[in-house]
Parts: structure tokens; C-alpha cells; sequence
């Protein structure tokens, strides 16, 4: 998993509330099992119409997605946060997401920051008005800013900032502790094979 510490990015607007897993990646998409490929079908029912925001060039290799409240709410599939992965966001903003959604963004290396309605509508419309609207998003700082004087805080688990920074997920977790998984191992072969047979 990519550590994530700064980033700016051309800002997508998605100012639709109640955005569910189904919408982010439809079920008949969910027979693959690896994780990679699905974001060519990141909100595909949507993107048939030309106007949809993802559609439209100006957020062309935008990597983060500000929308309305309770994104990520229904089925748990964890396809959704690999969806937008794939097809390259690193960052989501929102007032509120939902519980699974958000511990299955953040084990995928996906920044989910939770603001006040009020700054999330503010960013919204910036980004919907302005060519080319950016936010710099510092996970070190834990600050947001774009060039138009807009600052602000946010704050986070303090353990899936770790994970966030250091770039780890649940494997990469445990494999720093391989020396001590292989010691292990390896006095439990050894108690195995020279223990008394009955």
C-alpha cells in the first residue's frame, strides 16, 4: 500500500447524499477476486450520462472526491473502496460516511477526512465553479487548504493515521513482526517433531 502524507489534487464535486456501495460499484460487477480492475466501473449506472461529474475532462486524474453526507452507506462490500481506488482517488471528504465503508477505505490506503456540512458545501461549490480547483491535503499536518484561503484541521484514528502514513494494510501490519512469527514457527517445529510419541 502507497504511504500517503501530501497531497494536491484537482478536487472532483459529488453533491449527492446517501451514496451507497451499490451505486459506487454495481453487483454484477463483483465476480472478479482481485482487487484491481474495478475502476473502470466506478459509478458506472451514473457515468452513462455525459454530464455526470467523473465524465467531464476538467476532473481528469482528480484523486479526490469531496461529496455530501453518508457516502459508502449499504452493503459492506469492500469492492467500493478497491473501485475508487483503481481509478485513483486517495482521498474522500465528506460530513459523514458510513462505519464499514470507512474501516474498508482506510485498510485499501484511502484517506476518508469528515468535515462540518457547512465546509464540505463550501469545497462543493468551489470545485463545481472554479477550472481546475485543487486542495493541498496533508495527513503529517492533518490540514486542508486550497489557494483561494481556505485552511482548516481535521483529526483521525490515531491508528489508521499510522497505517495511512507508513503505507500498511492488515498483511503489511503483520509482516512487521515476521521475525518474531518465524521464531516462533520455528521453536514450534522443533518442540513438534522431538516431543515424546505416546
Amino acid at each position: 500500500m502507497q504511504p500517503f502524507r501530501t497531497l494536491t489534487s484537482v478536487v472532483t464535486p459529488l453533491d449527492r447524499a446517501n451514496v451507497d456501495t451499490d451505486q459506487i460499484i454495481p453487483k454484477q460487477f463483483l465476480k472478479r477476486i482481485e482487487r484491481t480492475g474495478y475502476g473502470e466501473f466506478l459509478f458506472f449506472d451514473w457515468r452513462q450520462d455525459p454530464n455526470f461529474e467523473i465524465n467531464q475532462p476538467r476532473y481528469k486524474g482528480s484523486q479526490i472526491l469531496v461529496t455530501a453526507k453518508n457516502f459508502g452507506c449499504g452493503s459492506s462490500r469492500e469492492h467500493a473502496a478497491w473501485a475508487l481506488a483503481d481509478f485513483g482517488f486517495r482521498c474522500v471528504i465528506a460530513p459523514t460516511f458510513a462505519d464499514i465503508f470507512h474501516s474498508n477505505a482506510g485498510k485499501n490506503g484511502i484517506l476518508l477526512i469528515t468535515l462540518p456540512e457547512e465546509q464540505v458545501q463550501l469545497l462543493l461549490d468551489r470545485a463545481a465553479k472554479t477550472e481546475g480547483y485543487k486542495l493541498t491535503v496533508s495527513l503529517e499536518d492533518e490540514t486542508i487548504r486550497d489557494e483561494q484561503g481556505f485552511e482548516t484541521k481535521f483529526s483521525m484514528d490515531p491508528f489508521r493515521r499510522y497505517c495511512l502514513l507508513e503505507g500498511l494494510d492488515d498483511i503489511g501490519l503483520t509482516l512487521r513482526h515476521a521475525a518474531a512469527i518465524d521464531q516462533f514457527e520455528q521453536k514450534h517445529n522443533k518442540e513438534f517433531w522431538y516431543a515424546p510419541k505416546a
